[in-house]
């Protein structure tokens, strides 16, 4: 009896006559599970990561083996720092036979804060993509993106009224391109000291005065709060290049106001 398996066709490594390489090929939007540090208890959070994984396709090949970017994620350990995402890029690189690669991966971070007066505990969540890129045999380099959701008061606003400002949740995000090893919570610090006021998970009565008067003493305009995030990103050696982007959501236009500084510290 033969037992041996029938040989099936690679079509995905045929020749292509068409003499087109394209630069990114793979999967996008696949979900798992991960384990991430967080500084304050030095410990692993638990989350479910969005993974899009592609890597570059040489222009003599039909197509790429999709599989195999599955296989990799599936065979990687679930605890995600700086040093496993590289590890990750290089593998995947490896076990498709491609000149370069790239991984991004998006999750929700919580972290526990305080809140002002009453130190009541609560989790506020932050949007975090780690985005990893090789090329060849050389290391590969790690993106940090944090969406950090703060308060803005507007100066304008407090200028020329007779009394309040108007204010406005807003979304500051810093994309860093890291050397070294920087806790995500490190990025969310550098924000909300610069916010006109942070946002918390929980606030009871007496944290509300606090941080409506907070905001109303430290006003802030869209283009206050990249420069300021600029200036301390430009302070941190473990940050080579960033974009510091301010969204304000308008309490008072149906428009946001935006803002956006880029910087490469090495050029």
């Amino acid at each position: 009896m033969n037992t041996s398996l029938p040989i099936i066709a690679d079509v995905q490594s045929s020749l292509d006559t068409r003499n087109i390489a394209i630069d990114k090929v793979g999967i996008k939007d696949i979900k798992h599970p991960v384990r991430v540090k967080d500084r304050s208890s030095e410990h692993e959070q638990h989350t479910v990561a969005n993974f899009n994984m592609y890597v570059e396709l040489p222009h003599h090949f039909k197509g790429t083996h999709m599989s195999r970017f599955v296989e990799v994620l599936n065979e990687h350990e679930y605890e995600i720092t700086v040093q496993s995402f590289k590890q990750m890029l290089t593998e995947m690189l490896h076990r498709l036979e491609a000149p370069s690669g790239h991984i991004e991966m998006a999750f929700s971070y919580f972290v526990i804060k305080s809140a002002p007066v009453s130190e009541v505990k609560s989790l506020l969540d932050y949007q975090v993509t780690f985005i990893g890129e090789i090329n060849g045999h050389e290391e590969p380099t790690i993106t940090v993106k944090v969406v950090v959701p703060v308060t803005s008061l507007c100066p304008c606003s407090k200028e020329i009224s007779d009394y309040g400002a108007h204010n406005q949740r807003s979304h500051v995000t810093v994309t860093a391109k890291i050397n070294g090893f920087l806790w995500i919570e490190d990025i969310i610090d550098i924000v909300e000291k610069e916010a006109s006021c942070e946002l918390y998970g929980l606030l009871k009565r007496p944290d509300e005065k606090y941080v409506t008067e907070l905001a109303y003493d430290n006003p802030k305009f869209v283009e206050d709060m990249v420069r300021d995030v600029a200036l301390k990103l430009n302070e941190n050696d473990q940050v080579t290049a960033y974009i510091v982007e301010s969204e304000n959501f308008e309490s008072i236009h149906n428009h946001s106001a935006f803002a956006l500084i880029q910087r490469d510290k090495q050029v």
